[in-house]
């Protein structure tokens, strides 16, 4: 392929990666597609499969080795960001929770599943404290 090809494809992709929330995939793709262009102007690429082999290393290794490091710098790590803490809020319990047991609590106008974190009954009505937050389950201890 035309070395010129090469950089006309990194510089859309480099575009791509602008304009939509990829997550920084399309970065590594277009600087790669760069190099291989620049390799080719120079006359350093070889055969056109050994243009597609460069491609395929310089992006598989771009995004192994400085995908992670780029995310963490835009503090964009994936599903782990915490928007919003609800440990040590207060709920109200709407029915009995036994400690071997299950019932329901309000928090925010919504209804959660709740589990005593203690060894105490929680009684229907009762004020307790978010201890921690297990899937849809919030396990309470009495205020």
């Amino acid at each position: 392929m035309a070395w010129w090809v090469w950089i006309l494809g990194g510089l859309a992709l480099l575009a791509a990666e602008m304009v939509t929330p990829g997550g920084f995939f399309a970065v590594f793709f277009g600087l790669a597609a760069v190099m291989v262009g620049v390799l080719g102007a120079l006359g350093l690429s070889g055969p056109p499969w050994m243009e597609w082999l460069l491609f395929s290393a310089f992006s598989i290794l771009g995004v192994a080795v400085f995908r992670r490091p780029l995310m963490r710098r835009f503090n964009m790590t994936g599903g782990a960001k915490t928007v919003d803490r609800m440990e040590k809020e207060a709920a109200v319990v709407l029915e009995d929770v036994t400690p071997d047991g299950a019932g329901k609590a309000e928090m925010r106008g919504t209804t959660w599943t709740a589990r005593t974190a203690g060894s105490v009954t929680l009684t229907k009505g009762q004020r307790c404290r978010i201890e921690r937050i297990e899937g849809l389950t919030l396990w309470l201890v009495p205020e």
